[in-house]
Parts: structure tokens; C-alpha cells; sequence
């Protein structure tokens, strides 16, 4: 990846969802006029990544110090002699990002859904528990981690307070406002995508109209322009005729 390309899909990460598009075909033809085919090539096939994997993205640019928190209280987990601290540290690294991750979104105009921020811990997690966004540059996630496995599961984090009187399993279980929360959530990323997709619609369209329009005003100046040498033709003829009649006439009042 060129330092040209690396830079634009940093900034194509850092921009506003809402201006994912836009903000891609900008960057795009940024590089194709600087010479990177290839690499405007390779931004414009760029995914628009889900809200969850936005906004930790969010998280890397803004937040850096919260998410160096999170990298290292996760290494202290890793080491065999993590003690109790280790392990309040870490959570704590956790619901930090989770809170700014809900601000962020609020911020942004979305909705800090139960559902977005369990996927956006879960996505926390799994960067901790690896220790890197490898194979994807930091803060260019296309979409959500896995979740980790059980050996590492203590890096979650994260765990939502039980009153005395719920199950155990509630945790594991998403409840009926979760799951319409999340079904919400579906159906508005599908109205996302077709308004995105009407937009690119109409912009085509548009293009296409401005296209017409310009073949069209070609063809005229090319019919102006096959006129006016026309004229021209026949103006120069008129101007050698009327030069002919001039020497005659000369010619005759000299011979008088």
C-alpha cells in the first residue's frame, strides 16, 4: 500500500458515516489525478463499515489514550502473574470506551443502542485480545471482530450490572427490546443502503443528462462551424469576383 493510499483510506475512515460515499469518491479521484490508478482503484471498491465498526473506529482516532489504556491492561491480562487489579484495570479500560463510544454516537446524530454498544465492546475485545487491528491499518476496521474465544473471554471486559432477582444467563440471552432494537437497526441500515444507492442513482442520472446536453451543444457548433466555412468559401469567391471586375475596369480606363 502507497503512503498516498494508506493516507487516503485513514481519512476515508476518519470521515462522518453519513459521508462514507461521498467522502470515497472524492479520495478516489484524488489519487487517480495524482497518478495511483491502482489505488483509486482499490479506495473506490472500499465497504462503508457498520455503525459498531464506525465508531470504534472513532474511538482509535479520538480516543487514543483511552484505547492505549485498553492495549495495555489487556498485556498486563496476558502475563501469568495477572492479579485481581489487573483484571479492574482492564474492565475499566472496557466501560471507559464504551462510554465514549456512546457519546460518539450520540454526537453524531445515531442511536447508542444497547445492541451497537454490545458489538462494539465485543470488537474492543477481540482488538485487545490480539493486541493490533492486524490485518486491517489501526482505525480502518470494515467491520466488526469476532468475539473471543473462551481462553480469553476475561478480555471482554464489559459486563452489565444484574439485579438480585435476574438469571444468571440473562447476560447471554438478548431481551425483547434488544432484539426490536437490533431488528431496527437492521432495517435501518437497508433504508441506508437504498437511500445510498438512490443517491448514486441520481447522481448517474444526472451526469448522464449533463452528457446529452453537452453532445448536443457539439453538434450545433459543429453545424455552426461547418456554416461559417461555407460562408467563408463563398465570401472569398464574391471578394475574387468583384477583384476581377475592379481590373477590368481599370484596364479599360487606362486604354483610354
Amino acid at each position: 500500500m502507497s503512503a498516498k493510499h494508506e493516507a487516503a483510506l485513514q481519512a476515508l475512515y476518519r470521515a462522518p458515516l453519513d459521508s462514507f460515499v461521498a467522502v470515497r469518491k472524492r479520495l478516489a479521484s484524488e489519487l487517480a489525478a495524482a497518478g495511483d490508478k491502482a489505488a483509486a482503484t482499490s479506495l473506490s471498491k472500499t465497504t462503508r463499515p457498520p455503525l459498531s465498526a464506525w465508531v470504534v473506529n472513532q474511538l482509535w482516532w479520538n480516543e487514543r489514550k483511552a484505547f492505549d489504556e485498553l492495549f495495555s491492561t489487556a498485556e498486563r491480562l496476558r502475563d501469568a502473574d495477572a492479579d485481581a487489579d489487573a483484571t479492574t484495570a482492564h474492565r475499566d479500560a472496557i466501560t471507559a470506551l464504551r462510554t465514549r463510544a456512546a457519546k460518539l454516537l450520540t454526537d453524531a446524530g445515531k442511536a447508542a443502542s444497547e445492541s451497537t454498544l454490545r458489538r462494539v465492546t465485543t470488537t474492543l475485545a477481540a482488538l485487545a485480545a490480539t493486541g493490533s487491528f492486524e490485518p486491517e491499518p489501526p482505525g480502518a476496521l470494515k467491520g466488526d471482530r469476532d468475539p473471543p474465544g473462551f481462553e480469553v473471554a476475561g478480555l471482554m471486559g464489559f459486563r452489565p450490572n444484574r439485579s438480585k432477582g435476574q438469571a444468571k444467563d440473562s447476560d447471554e440471552r438478548p431481551s425483547k427490546s434488544e432484539a426490536a432494537a437490533k431488528k431496527a437497526e437492521a432495517s435501518e441500515e437497508r433504508r441506508r443502503l437504498e437511500r445510498e444507492r438512490a443517491q448514486e442513482r441520481a447522481e448517474r442520472e444526472r451526469l448522464e443528462r449533463k452528457l446529452r446536453l453537452a453532445q448536443e451543444a457539439l453538434a450545433a457548433r459543429r453545424e455552426d462551424l461547418s456554416r461559417l466555412k461555407d460562408e467563408v468559401a463563398e465570401a472569398k469567391r464574391a471578394v475574387e469576383t468583384a477583384a476581377e471586375v475592379v481590373r477590368e475596369l481599370e484596364k479599360a480606363l487606362a486604354g483610354r
